[in-house]
């Protein structure tokens, strides 16, 4: 596996691992805890030493799962988790960043995960009542006490992450991200590549999509994600699959799947770039990794750099409510 680095000097592998959903969001959870450890440690043996977790997710259960599936392999990974969220008898009632707030994330992560220091926190999304610099200079006076190492910021705009970073030096700022959301380009990727920040694209297979695995009719029951995501309603499903049609064209003519031409892109538009695809199967760990293989010409990037433009993308990438409160 290829290494890639973050800002602030942070390495990880080229390609991460997003938990999220060995806890949540895709169907029903997994109910072998064992089998998820299998999967986590089979990643870091095969070289993914990065892996995302969130206190919201489960919540608190990803975090606990991430904490002891690693416990025996701390040293060979880097664990980002967020923080940001109000959660009350296990329901999330909107954000809180309020510094005190942030203070009592952080030990119950610290505590979740097993570990003496948080590698990478982020702010899960910004909380307007909260000025970013009490965020950052909460975060700053937490790697100054040993608790975290790193700072970063989840779906954050351009203002926020300048003045965030003014502050104390943001590590990466994680975004949706991928050939069919293409929202940061002009605005958080261009000031991360400006400011030396990492961008960790989350999503970036499209919730699956980009993998050529979603049919044109499938359905989705009221406890996944993307029953409640406009691309995937049905009209909106039948309308993009022009787009992941040619990816798979392309993919074939290339001895690669159309999941490991969505990230090859990905790792083609800049070196700092590190995509969390997530799974709870080890043939897709191992199919993610090699997508650091797949080598694309320019001539493949250039068609696929113009493939929204020219077929365009059906539906929003999250709900009214979850556009919202995104790019603060």
């Amino acid at each position: 596996m290829h290494t890639r680095t973050l800002g602030q000097g942070l390495q990880v592998s080229a390609i991460g691992l997003g938990a999220m959903g060995m806890s949540q969001s895709y169907g029903p959870n997994p109910g072998d805890r064992e089998a998820m450890f299998g999967v986590l440690r089979y990643a870091v043996e095969h070289g993914v030493t990065f892996i995302d977790t969130a206190e919201v997710y489960g919540p608190f259960d990803n975090e606990e799962l991430v904490g002891e599936a690693i416990a025996p392999i701390r040293d060979e990974v880097v664990v980002a988790t967020k923080f940001g969220f109000d959660i009350v008898d296990g329901v999330s009632r909107g954000t809180d960043s309020r510094p005190e707030h942030i203070r009592r994330a952080a030990e119950g992560s610290l505590q979740r995960l097993g570990v003496e220091a948080i590698d990478l926190l982020y702010q899960h999304r910004v909380d307007p009542t909260v000025p970013i610099e009490d965020v950052a200079g909460t975060v700053g006076e937490l790697v100054a006490e040993g608790k975290v190492k790193h700072f970063g910021l989840s779906e954050a705009g351009v203002g926020t992450i300048r003045r965030a970073h003014a502050v104390h030096p943001v590590t990466a700022v994680q975004s949706e991200y991928s050939l069919w959301t293409r929202d940061p380009e002009a605005g958080a990727l261009a000031t991360c590549a400006e400011l030396g920040i990492g961008f960790v694209p989350f999503s970036p297979l499209g919730k699956g999509f980009l993998t050529g695995t979603v049919s044109a009719d499938a359905t989705f029951g009221t406890g996944e994600i993307r029953a409640r995501v406009p691309r995937f309603e049905p009209e909106n499903l039948r309308a993009n699959q022009g787009l992941v049609d040619r990816v798979r064209s392309l993919a074939a003519g290339r001895d690669a799947t159309p999941g490991q031409v969505a990230l090859a892109w990905l790792l083609a538009q800049h070196p700092f770039i590190v995509p969390i695809p997530g799974t709870r199967r080890r043939e897709r760990i191992d199919e993610n990794i090699a997508a650091t293989q797949v080598a694309l010409s320019a001539d493949d990037i250039v068609e696929l750099n113009g493939l929204a433009d020219r077929i365009g993308v059906a539906g929003d990438r999250y709900d009214e409510a979850g556009m919202a409160a995104v790019g603060l």
